[in-house]
């Protein structure tokens, strides 16, 4: 039943989510299939780390986040997806045991100017832990249905093409140097993921159940027209991606016994949009530009490393970007 349609969400409406308890197995599940750095996968290994314990990943954290709003508001609503995200910052780590909640604030709303039937709306959303710290704060547009309104149809689905998962030409590098080694406008290759309805619908299950992301019979009823993968999924695929060139890199350079540079945490990233669906089938093609490569000006020895990251599907169509840092070491000296 929906109780909250795009009428109901006035500046200063809020909701609370939770709690979801994250465990050692989920954080390490997740890392596995999207994010596999050492320290979301090995305590050992963690321990070495910039952090110095088993965390969980960013995009993680996201997810959950997900999951908490759509079971506390997004499945009781006329919720047609959302086009981006504004800001996200990741505040503190989230650890094995961690209880999460959720807040959810409308800022802003405001009536579509070409589509009668929806209107946008900018909500805050706050993940705290246990002891009631903040662990993420996430600025994000959504979109909702109006009251009465007659739905437009759905839009056309793209052409199916029959045409295999293309096959990694040269697998995709992403270098493993220094941040001063990084050369600023490079544009590098993270290679392509295949989306398929299984997958779809496992990690929608897990994090996103909406009905387009669940439901093949509702999602071509949707707007979408067709069974599409959750935002997160296709920002996660993104590190995925990347995580992998960055493998690559590693090993090249060992292999040339050239310096290897440890990885560290995002503070966040932000302008992230999702512009057009990912549907069961599509097949993405991810990249990477450097954008900024500069010391970090509170913690010695590391360095922020700035890029844009972007997404292109089968048919050429841009479907995802967003522009994000992370933390790398420095070299000696520098």
């Amino acid at each position: 039943m929906i109780r909250y349609h795009f009428e109901d969400l006035d500046p200063g409406f809020t909701l609370s989510g939770g709690p979801v308890t994250i465990t050692r197995e989920d954080i390490v599940g997740f890392a596995r299939a999207f994010d596999p750095q050492p320290f979301h996968l090995d305590e050992e290994a963690a321990r070495g780390s910039l952090l110095g314990e088993l965390i969980a990943s960013g995009w993680h954290t996201c997810a959950l986040g997900m999951r908490l709003v759509a079971e506390s508001f997004i499945l009781q609503s006329s919720s047609m997806g959302a086009p981006g995200v504004d800001e996200v910052r990741w505040l503190r780590p989230v650890r094995p045991g961690d209880r999460l909640t959720s807040r959810l604030t409308v800022r802003e709303s405001r009536p579509s100017a070409s589509k009668p039937d929806r209107g946008f709306v900018r909500f805050r959303l706050d993940l705290a832990n246990g002891a009631g710290d903040g662990v993420m704060t996430q600025d994000f547009w959504a979109m909702f249905g109006r009251r009465g309104a007659a739905p437009l149809p759905p839009r056309a689905m793209p052409p199916a093409t029959d045409a295999p998962v293309p096959a990694e030409d040269r697998p995709a590098v992403f270098p493993a140097g220094p941040v001063e080694t990084l050369a600023i406008g490079a544009t590098y290759d993270l290679g392509c993921y295949h989306f398929t309805r299984d997958e779809i619908l496992r990690f929608a299950r897990a994090f996103d159940p909406q009905p387009f992301h669940t439901d093949e019979a509702a999602a071509r009823a949707s707007h979408f027209g067709g069974l599409c993968a959750s935002g997160w999924h296709t920002a996660a695929a993104w590190m995925n991606r990347m995580i992998a060139a960055r493998t690559r890199g590693v090993a090249l350079a060992r292999e040339r016994g050239e310096p290897v540079a440890a990885s560290g945490p995002s503070p966040g990233f932000r302008d992230l949009e999702w512009l057009k669906p990912v549907y069961a089938g599509d097949t993405i093609r991810y990249a990477a530009t450097i954008t900024e490569a500069r010391p970090s000006r509170s913690r010695p020895g590391w360095g922020l490393v700035g890029h844009t990251a972007t997404g292109v599907n089968q048919h050429g169509d841009p479907v995802f970007s967003f522009k994000g840092a992370w933390l790398a070491q420095m070299g000696p000296g520098a």
